[in-house]
Formats: C-alpha cells, structure tokens, sequence
C-alpha cells in the first residue's frame, strides 16, 4: 500500500468510529423547545455522576443549615423544581447553601443545585435569584452536560486519529499541527456548543421563573448586575463559552413576550 495511503488511514478509521460514536449515541428531545440532540451518557450515569459531585462539593464546602439566607434559596427551589415539567420527571431534586464569596451557583444533572453566598447580593431579591437558579436548572433538564460529553468524545477520537497519521513527523511540526487543530476544535466547535447551551438556558430559564410566578423582567437587572460585579472583566464572544452581555440581554428582551404571557398565567403572580 502506498505510504501516503497509510498515513490517511487512521484518520479515515478514527472518522468512521467519531461517525460511530455520534450514531450509536441517545437521541434526545428537549420538551420546552423540541431541539433534538445526542448525548453521551444514560440519565441514570448522569444522576451517578451528579450525586457523587454534589457530595464532593459539600464534604470540601461549608454549607449553611438554618436560616433566612437557605430558606430563600430552599423556596426558589421549590418553586422553580414545580414547573420543570417532563424533563425532571426522574430528578430527585437537592439544594445546598454554600459559605462563600464565589459569585457562582450551578445544577448537576439529577437535580442537585448548589448556591454561594457570594452570589446573594448580586441576585439582590427573590426574582434575581429565580433568574440564576433556573438557568442553572436549565442546564441539568436540557442534559447540557451529557451533549458535551459526547462532543468532546468524538473530537477526541477525531484528534487521535491525526495524531497517529502525523507520528512520524518532526516533533516540533507535530505539535504546531496538532496545536492549530486543538485551537480549532476549541474555538469553532466546542466554544459555540457553549454559548449555544449557555443562550439555551437563559431561554429555558426565563420560562422556568415565569412560570413560578418571579417577573421575568429581572433577568435583565440581574444579568446587568453580574456584568458590574465582574468589572467590565469579559473576554471577547469568540474567546468565551458565554455569549456577550450585549448578546445575552437582546436575547431575553426578545423572548420576554412569551416570558410575560407564562408569568401572567402563573398561579404565584402579583
């Protein structure tokens, strides 16, 4: 066989298995939006994996028991967790109040929310709160974790298969080859596959606090206020797995229509 032949064919083989790896994956069906996707892992290895993190973080955390402060976050929880829908059926939902001046709250697959302190003054009210906590839901209910799971599996294989057709290559060359083609994958696939999830959940998001009765309208307060509280600190778009604050905001004002019809179905409205 021609030696150039041999060169292309872990790269062919290593495409058919990235090929593989995609078909053979769960489909999914998000049920807020019908955007179909595939996923890497089972709910039930999810749940695992979301279980087993969310103790991790509370054995090295200081968690809050009592008080206003987690009985805030306690019922924005509840709220949020009612309105769900089909997507959290199996969730067996969790809250944990963390001591911390980290500005950060997130959802691990199966339902398991941590929030810091340090994001409390940010959220400023109960609405504030409902906008981060449900778009951090979002994110579990839309198995966000699982889709990258897989993307990352397949460009994986797919760098593999380069990598072996490149070894006996200068090792110098190698490296700038295999480094361009690390930096592409990063910043054409797998960073848009970010903010992508990340506009996503805002969407989603907006309807879950809509919903369970918060204004929607705070979203916008409150993405503004993260934004201060990072002191104009933000990489470009393209450099980042989140949309611009720009992006971000005419995004919601564009959904906010809908947003406002939910909240003035909800049960909790005032």
């Amino acid at each position: 066989m021609n030696r150039n032949h041999l060169k292309i064919l872990p790269i062919i083989l290593a495409l058919l298995f990235a090929g593989y790896q995609f078909l053979s994956s769960e489909k999914f069906v998000n049920p807020e939006t019908g955007k179909k996707s595939r996923v890497g892992l089972s709910p039930a290895q999810e749940s695992e994996l979301g279980l087993q993190s969310y103790k991790q973080v509370l054995n090295q955390s200081q968690t809050i028991d009592s008080g206003p402060e987690l009985e805030l976050v306690t019922r924005v929880a509840k709220r949020l967790a009612a309105v769900t829908g089909p997507a959290a059926k199996e969730f067996d939902w969790r809250v944990s109040l963390v001591q911390s001046d980290q500005v950060n709250a997130f959802c691990l697959p199966g339902g398991k929310i941590v929030v810091y302190t340090g994001i409390l003054p940010v959220a400023k009210n109960e609405a504030g709160l409902a906008t981060v906590m449900g778009h951090e839901m979002a994110h579990a209910t839309s198995r966000h974790g699982a889709q990258r799971v897989l993307q990352q599996n397949i460009s994986q294989t797919a760098m593999a298969g380069v990598a072996i057709s490149l070894s006996d290559m200068d090792y110098g060359k190698q490296r700038a080859v295999m480094g361009a083609l690390g930096a592409g994958a990063q910043y054409g696939i797998l960073m848009p596959f970010g903010r992508d999830h990340e506009s996503e959940a805002d969407h989603i998001g907006l309807t879950y606090m809509a919903r369970a009765g918060y204004d929607p309208q705070e979203s916008i307060r409150f993405w503004k206020r993260m934004e201060e509280s990072a002191g104009g600190r933000q990489q470009p778009e393209f450099l980042s797995t989140h949309p611009s604050g720009e992006t971000r905001i005419r995004q919601l004002e564009e959904w906010m229509p809908k947003a406002l019809e939910e909240y003035k179905k909800s049960s909790h409205a005032n």
